[in-house]
């Protein structure tokens, strides 16, 4: 339990280049796990944590990275994770498995766009975080204005545990507000912290800033408040001992200054990790006992208790498969069995690896709190491994729907397979990345999270695999919707000699609201064994089965729930396979009658631009039917949000940059579907058909 009582399993997630990659080469670099800091600039000699190819070359985090590092007697499991929405899975699944997570923001940024689904992911899972206010050096930094964003846009109580020694050029170093000393990072490389009393025109600043930090802390602690009110000394321990229990229990949010790049303030970030961050012990996690219908089973830290642990990401290589793995209760063996709960297959462990990037230990064991890799292990992500007498199974990980799809042919039809298991291995590997067979053409269409996404898909398959690719144009994942209420009453009858097909069914098709949790729901109100119970599954299934391609333009059909009222059957000629076909065939028609809509992915978009261009910006971004939600100046610098759709947005790097003289930039998220104005869903509808016809 001592070991686990020294262990921190921390993330570091953020907006697209806020520095956290950069933040994680400091960290390896100041915990003697390398001796010489990368940058994401350097091309092929980048940064540790970004080891692929393609990460080396584009400067961006595409996969998250594991290391372990060792600082202050602390072990530290670490993973940096990607900034770009459309790798928002890496950072979906990594928090799901950890403790705790460093949020950076950007001292010019601020909270910005990917910041904020950050935050949700984090609030989803129940991380507590510390936030790293990055880039202090940069022209335009205001920590004030940030930690002001923190509150007011993340909704969180965010405690500043630091004030600034210079801003921009003049960034030095910070003050610590908890031991009222200012610090400063000496030597080439910063390696050298040096403490020192805090600057004479920087004490009043300093004075109020504690004042602050006492003031919010003591709404936490009795024991604080009466150290104040009585005026008496206040010690560090009591305060350290205060941030962490309040961070811990996710009341607070502690706020530290710095900047990565130019090596000020990153030991500070690390103790602030070890001091106010969860250990293993500190977290409680939860398991549905599949054996007790369902029952929710509290997992102990305790390496001698029943092995659990869940796979969060896996990674398909020359050799086998990588299963990366964090281990929630008990101990796993290399060589022994365990069970995987959702397919209730033996798994045999061949090895067991402490990853480093792309380096790997080889250990013999893993216990509770340990994050490691598996070989051997067959599954998917999101799948528990558990004792062969404990059938566990722990809360699987959220995954976002694809919005945008591409086609993807080959050029030799001798690569056929060769392509088949490439997109088979991706699938595997990233559950946002969906692969299907258009029925109508035969063309394979890959789906994914953004044009980026699939671009680094499509060029891992032309290096990886060597494959001569002919992509199509990309396209957006609409859906079908029905605007109003229905009533159905279907019959199915089908006598050809022999047994026949009878069943009949009654009932409402009726719309769900925009912000419906589920895109389908299933009520039975049948009374009086008008449809006996053993045929109700199989109505939901007729129903569910004719959502796949809607008659509008053959789209999935979301946001319809189905109400079953009444029916009759036949007692020779009902059966499964009838009320199937009937309930299917029921839906078609009363779809058909509740004038279906078209819906279409919209995404947040964030332009940052020359205050000079912000006109132009503004006016393309309404022409392309994007609604302007917020425009903010900073400095020199206009930041415009707006929601656009996504059909709209495909080229739109390079004519913002045309349009700025390549100084703008913008990063955008996938926000919600909305209903298609009528005149663009004819014209949607129309070149649905004449593509159709074409391929005939």
């Amino acid at each position: 339990m001592c070991r686990l009582a020294r262990l921190r399993n921390i993330g570091i997630s953020a907006h697209i280049d806020s520095g956290k990659t950069t933040l994680s080469e400091r960290i390896l670099y100041y915990c003697g796990r390398i001796h010489r800091m990368g940058d994401v600039k350097d091309g092929t000699d980048g940064a540790t944590m970004d080891h692929m190819e393609l990460e080396k070359e584009r400067g961006i985090t595409i996969t998250s990275a594991a290391t372990t590092v060792e600082w202050n007697d602390k072990t530290i499991n670490l993973i940096d994770t990607p900034g770009h929405v459309d790798f928002t899975i890496e950072v979906e699944r990594s928090l799901r498995v950890l403790d705790g997570a460093i949020l950076v923001l950007c001292a010019v940024g601020g909270v910005q766009s990917q910041s904020l689904t950050v935050d949700r992911q984090m609030k989803r899972y129940n991380v507590p975080r510390i936030a790293f206010i990055n880039k202090c050096d940069r022209v335009g930094a205001d920590p004030a204005r940030v930690i002001n964003e923190i509150e007011e846009k993340l909704g969180v109580e965010a405690v500043a545990l630091q004030i600034p020694i210079g801003l921009e050029g003049n960034h030095v170093g910070v003050v610590d507000l908890v031991a009222m000393k200012a610090v400063y990072f000496d030597g080439e490389k910063g390696e050298k912290v040096r403490i020192a009393p805090i600057p004479a025109e920087l004490v009043d600043a300093a004075d109020r800033a504690r004042q602050g930090l006492l003031d919010t802390l003591s709404l936490y602690s009795d024991e604080l408040m009466e150290l104040m009110l009585e005026d008496k000394p206040i010690g560090e321990e009591l305060l350290h001992r205060i941030i962490r229990e309040r961070t811990i229990a996710r009341e607070i949010t502690p706020v530290l200054l710095g900047s990565a790049f130019r090596n000020k303030g990153v030991q500070l970030v690390l103790d602030a990790v070890c001091r106010y961050l969860p250990s293993p012990l500190d977290r409680m996690a939860y398991a549905k006992d599949n054996e007790n219908e369902g029952a929710e089973v509290a997992l102990t830290a305790d390496p001698d208790s029943a092995p659990i642990g869940m796979a969060f990401k896996i990674v398909d290589e020359p050799f086998g498969q990588l299963t990366y793995t964090r281990i929630y209760q008990g101990t796993i063996e290399k060589g022994r069995t365990y069970l995987n709960s959702r397919t209730q297959r033996k798994q045999r462990i061949g090895r067991i690896l402490r990853m480093h990037a792309n380096d790997r230990e080889d250990i013999d064991r893993a216990v509770a709190g340990d994050i490691v890799a598996l070989m051997g292990v067959d599954c998917n992500s999101g799948d528990t491994l558990c004792d062969l007498e404990h059938n566990c199974s722990l809360e699987s990980i959220f995954v976002a729907e694809p919005v945008i799809s591409l086609a993807v042919n080959i050029a030799k039809t001798a690569d056929r397979d060769k392509l088949s298991k490439a997109l088979g291995r991706f699938c595997r590997e990233d559950p946002t990345f969906h692969v299907r067979t258009d029925e109508k053409t035969g063309e394979t269409l890959i789906s994914g999270m953004g044009e980026l996404h699939l671009d680094i898909y499509i060029e891992r398959l032309r290096r990886e695999y060597k494959l001569d690719l002919l992509v199509g144009r990309p396209q957006v994942s609409y859906r079908e919707a029905p605007t109003q209420e229905v009533s159905f009453n279907y019959k199915h009858r089908k006598q050809t000699g022999g047994a026949g097909q009878y069943a009949h069914v009654i009932g409402k098709l009726i719309p769900l609201p925009d912000n419906a949790e589920k895109d389908y729901e299933f009520e039975n109100v049948v009374s009086c064994g008008r449809i006996p119970t053993e045929f109700i599954p199989s109505c939901d299934k007729g129903f569910q089965s004719a959502r796949g391609k809607g008659p509008v333009a053959g789209y999935e059909i979301v946001r319809v729930k189905m109400l079953l009222e009444d029916g009759s059957y036949h007692t020779v000629d009902s059966s499964d396979m009838a009320f199937q076909i009937c309930a299917r065939d029921a839906f078609i028609e009363a779809f058909r009658a509740s004038r279906p809509a078209l819906l279409e992915p919209i995404v947040k978009v964030e332009v940052e631009v020359p205050g000079e261009f912000q006109g132009s910006v503004v006016g393309d971004l309404s022409s392309r039917r994007g609604i302007i939600t917020h425009v903010e100046p900073r400095q020199n610098v206009a930041v415009i949000n707006a929601e656009v759709p996504l059909a709209e947005m495909f080229g739109y790097s390079t004519d913002v940059r045309s349009a700025t003289q390549g100084k703008g930039t913008f990063t955008m998220e996938f926000c919600c579907y909305r209903q298609v104005p009528r005149e663009i869903q004819e014209e949607i509808v129309l070149a649905r058909k004449k593509a159709a016809a074409e391929q005939r």
